[in-house]
């Protein structure tokens, strides 16, 4: 009966206490688009890596980040059903299909095996991403207890990868016109 008042105090202080999450920092819609964009898709890879490590902190789940992130196949349905749940819960009316995005994101996923110029299409899964991306900074705004940061500028780390994306898209799209120009062979 002890152990039982024992639990039931500790359960209590950590819901009086502010939610421990180590990413509290939130990127605009714009600074997401762009860094998914300019990392040539590899951002979204990250942003779900950082989603379910909040989870994980949040929740308190035992389950592998980096895995369920690079793994995102079998994960992201789960990933955009559960942001939509924790939305939900701090009052967010818009719904979002997870079925539809997590089908979008595969699909234009994909279109990366398109010869050239096509395979650039896969950049468009991106768009897919937005409604959970809305919907978790929403949430992550509205939920008692925890403090949120708008990130107005750019990370040196985003820079970093800005500069290094925006190398990659010029080699590609060097690389594109000379293969329509039958340079390169």
């Amino acid at each position: 009966m002890k152990n039982n008042m024992t639990n039931l105090n500790t359960t209590s202080m950590l819901n009086s206490q502010h939610i421990r999450t180590e990413d509290r920092t939130l990127l605009n819609l714009n600074q997401f688009i762009l860094l998914s964009v300019l990392s040539l898709g590899l951002y979204n890879i990250w942003w779900m890596f950082k989603t379910w490590r909040f989870f994980l902190q949040k929740d308190q789940l035992d389950i592998q980040p980096a895995f369920r992130a690079i793994f995102s196949i079998f994960f992201l349905y789960g990933l955009f059903e559960r942001i939509q749940k924790y939305a939900q819960q701090q009052g967010y009316s818009k719904k979002f299909s997870s079925g539809w995005m997590f089908l979008g994101v595969m699909v234009f996923s994909y279109l990366s095996y398109l010869p050239a110029p096509y395979f650039i299409l896969y950049i468009c899964s991106v768009l897919f991403y937005i409604p959970a991306f809305m919907a978790l900074n929403y949430a992550k705004r509205r939920t008692e207890n925890m403090e949120t940061i708008e990130q107005e500028k750019f990370t040196t780390t985003h820079i970093i990868l800005m500069v290094f994306g925006v190398i990659i898209w010029l080699l590609l799209l060097l690389s594109i016109y000379l293969e329509l120009t039958g340079q390169l062979q």
